[in-house]
């Protein structure tokens, strides 16, 4: 059944991605319409999300973010599937670094590297980074469940020789890179929410106490590694801009969870910023009201 889904879906798939720009964003608003007006994909999540962490903002400005948003995600949906064709003239045109002399000055200094973000802005197109950097490119991911659009996850990512890793391949994968003596970058997308039972840390997340990863900052300091935080910013449709933070080249100076915090904080702010360009429709706060005894009035 999987392999039959995937002959069925991908030529679909393959057409979308060949469209020009213009009605690549054309189709986008016909996607919006179906999405957010007729289906209503998971407003109830997103609305209560919204209205969670700005309680203050009157319902006009709640629905105006979350019609900004709806826009935003179905671009981002069609961008993903113009990874399949998209040239890299074009992709170093719209996905651009605005200080890639910071992962440099890193590799310079023989430093592996962890680079952290969250699902904000775009994160789709990052992999193009490769062409700038000499250090091996890692990115966890989450496998996708039918091998073969899995495969083909793989398969865009890597025209840029950036290699996939399940999450419950990354300490192995690294640690044999390390002793190889390999020099590296990974990427991890950090703000998920863990399971409430399993989670080590509890913190703010825009005001609201939740369970949050500490796997990036756990791998940095066992292999001391740097710690980048990397902010996509969106210039106009179709175009963003990168922007690189040092939280630490020196990892095990740090308490626990402390990177972690330094992550959340850089992450909030651009929120709060923009916050229609942030992924709403997780359900990142359904932990809120399980917040272990120790975790209550601990400070944020």
């Amino acid at each position: 059944m999987q392999l039959i889904a995937y002959i069925l879906i991908y030529p679909f798939l393959w057409v979308i991605s060949i469209l020009p720009f213009r009605l690549l964003y054309a189709f986008s608003d016909v996607l919006y319409f179906f999405i957010y007006k007729i289906f209503g994909y998971r407003k109830r999540t997103v609305k209560a999300n919204l209205k969670l962490v700005f309680p203050d903002k009157s319902d006009k400005e709640i629905k105006e973010i979350s019609n900004k948003f709806y826009h935003h995600l179905c671009d981002m949906i069609l961008e993903a599937l113009k990874s399949l064709t998209i040239s890299e003239k074009e992709l170093l045109k719209r996905f651009t670094f605005k200080n890639i002399e910071v992962i440099k000055a890193l590799e310079d200094e023989k430093k592996n590297i962890v680079l952290m973000c969250g699902h904000y802005g775009s994160w789709e197109w990052i992999f193009i980074m490769q062409n700038f950097v000499n250090h091996k490119g890692y990115a966890v991911y989450k496998q996708l469940a039918n091998k073969y659009f899995d495969k083909l996850v793989k398969r865009i990512r890597a025209k840029y020789d950036t290699h996939l890793i399940t999450t419950k391949e990354t300490f192995v994968v690294l640690a044999d890179s390390v002793k190889s003596g390999e020099l590296s970058i990974s990427g991890f997308v950090a703000d998920q929410s863990p399971k409430a039972n399993k989670a080590f840390h509890w913190q703010d997340f825009l005001g609201i106490k939740v369970p949050v990863h500490t796997g990036a900052e756990l791998i940095a300091k066992r292999f001391n590694m740097a710690v980048v935080y990397f902010g996509v910013k969106r210039l106009k449709r179709g175009y963003y801009e990168t922007t690189f933070h040092i939280i630490t080249k020196e990892p095990n100076t740090y308490k626990d969870y402390e990177i972690t915090d330094q992550f959340l904080s850089l992450l909030e702010k651009q929120i709060y910023e923009a916050p229609e360009y942030y992924l709403w429709t997780h359900k990142r706060w359904k932990h809120k009201d399980k917040v272990p005894e120790e975790f209550l009035n601990t400070e944020a």
